[in-house]
């Protein structure tokens, strides 16, 4: 018959063995330690450096995630945006179209530097048909703007007081855009009336203007 061997293992023996190896350890002279605390102090070294290893790219990753995040989050901002712009193209084609033809009849109502001459006749002309009498009409320096230019003309006229009401009112009616500013009526002999004011019409610049325009404006940038 076969025996059966047992095996007896002193567990208590065997800690007090390790035990023993971490008694009277020399702090300053590792080398000299038993292999059990010289492993044991290498494995916990290890050990924290991993996790310290693990820590920086963990927070790295953690840095990275958020800016990626911060991404996605304007880059939907930014999809949103050009979605609604291109769901409403067609409109917004339909609203520039009305905005170019209303500013083709706006330049249509300024006068171009040929018809200034005209222009200033049909204001004369205006103000003689209403039998008013002209003490003055002195036009002043043109100051001209990005795209167009603006002509004030001095105007003083003697008449009664419902022809110069009229004469205001035929201004206002005219194909071209004049507009009648700082305004002065006093009453003079006989009940008539003097009506200073300033009359200010507009003209749009022509191509070379606008371009000489462009050339001066960084200058001027440069000079202030």
């Amino acid at each position: 018959m076969a025996t059966i061997s047992k095996i007896n293992f002193d567990f208590k023996g065997w800690l007090d063995g390790m035990a023993v190896q971490f008694r009277n350890l020399d702090t300053k002279d590792p080398s000299s330690w038993p292999a059990l605390p010289r492993y044991a102090v290498f494995g916990l070294v290890v050990i924290m450096l991993v996790a310290l290893l693990w820590f920086l790219w963990i927070s790295d990753a953690q840095t990275e995630l958020s800016s990626e995040q911060a991404k996605e989050i304007k880059l939907r901002d930014e999809y949103t945006v050009k979605l609604g712009k291109a769901v409403n193209l067609e409109a917004l084609k339909k609203q520039r179209e009305q905005v170019q033809q209303y500013v083709t009849l706006l330049e249509k109502q300024l006068p171009s530097k040929a018809e200034m001459d005209a222009l200033l006749s049909d204001i004369n002309q205006a103000g003689l048909g209403r039998s008013l009498q002209f003490d003055l009409f002195r036009p002043g320096q043109a100051a001209v703007k990005d795209y167009y230019a603006e002509l004030p003309i001095a105007v003083r006229v003697t008449g009664r007081y419902h022809d110069i009401g009229n004469f205001a009112a035929d201004i206002a009616n005219l194909s071209r855009i004049v507009t009648l500013n700082n305004v002065a009526i006093l009453p003079v002999k006989d009940g008539m009336l003097t009506m200073d004011a300033t009359a200010k019409t507009f003209r749009y610049l022509d191509a070379g203007e606008v371009a000489a325009q462009s050339k001066a404006a960084p200058k001027n940038k440069v000079a202030k």
